[in-house]
């Protein structure tokens, strides 16, 4: 039977953006809504996210070459993509950066530029809204709910599968598509995956990690290896070195 996946398979969210800096800013004064100047799409990595993508590509070049990637996708958001580029450049990765459009940040639509007590204030009707629907299944005016994020990767599977059968594919996105990944990867359903978005955010630059198991069948063949692993932390001694995680 001909090989239908890849071989290795990383999703890994960009680093730290001024969006993401903006954010913990805004809470910590107690406003609602972040101050960043222009589109989400043109966000550029913080000091640190330019940090935190070149340790991910020193991550990769201190692996054996069957460990590193040899096909690179990536958001088209300025933050994934230089995280993408910087990575591939201290790593020594070769092939250029393919931007695809499919794995760009989830949309807020009228809430973009918001956080929870903004969107309280401004759009108390959505905030009720979404208490009722939650968040996987609620789409505010002019965005997407995640069930859309993971309509939009469906089809980044066929892709996968037709363009990338066999290879080692990184795929540098966001935090809530790396979610939903895992919810096709893992064959997971609402209750669980919000379970583990519960437990912690998706660290930026975090990696999540797939290797192919040949004697099983479909995106199940694909089998999780680590989850919210970073190189960054490690490489500062901020973390331990862990043996393969088995994520549940």
């Amino acid at each position: 039977m001909a090989q239908e996946w890849p071989e290795r398979l990383w999703l890994v969210r960009h680093g730290q953006s001024a969006g993401n800096v903006a954010r913990e800013k805004a809470r910590a004064a107690g406003r609602g809504r972040i101050e960043i100047v222009g589109r989400d799409v043109d966000v550029p990595l913080s000091p640190l996210g330019e940090d935190e993508a070149r340790a991910l590509g020193a991550w990769f070049a201190a692996a054996a070459p069957a460990e590193r990637p040899g096909v690179i996708l990536a958001s088209p958001y300025l933050r994934a993509r230089r995280t993408a580029e910087l990575a591939a450049e201290a790593g020594g990765l070769i092939g250029p950066v393919i931007i695809d459009e499919r794995l760009r940040e989830r949309e807020f639509g009228v809430l973009d530029g918001l956080i929870g007590a903004g969107v309280a204030e401004l759009h108390p009707d959505q905030a009720k809204a979404r208490r009722a629907l939650g968040k996987f299944y609620y789409r505010p005016p002019g965005g997407e709910s995640w069930c859309d994020v993971i309509l939009r990767l469906r089809s980044v599977f066929d892709t996968l599968s037709l363009h990338h059968a066999g290879a080692r594919v990184l795929i540098v996105t966001h935090k809530v598509v790396v979610l939903c990944f895992r919810y096709l990867l893992e064959n997971l359903d609402e209750a669980r995956i919000l379970a583990i978005d519960r437990q912690g955010e998706v660290a930026n630059c975090a990696v999540t990690d797939y290797a192919l198991d040949p004697r099983m069948e479909g995106a199940a063949g694909l089998v999780p290896r680590r989850y919210n692993f970073v190189p960054f932390a490690l490489a500062e001694g901020l973390a331990e070195p862990k043996p393969e995680m088995v994520v549940d």
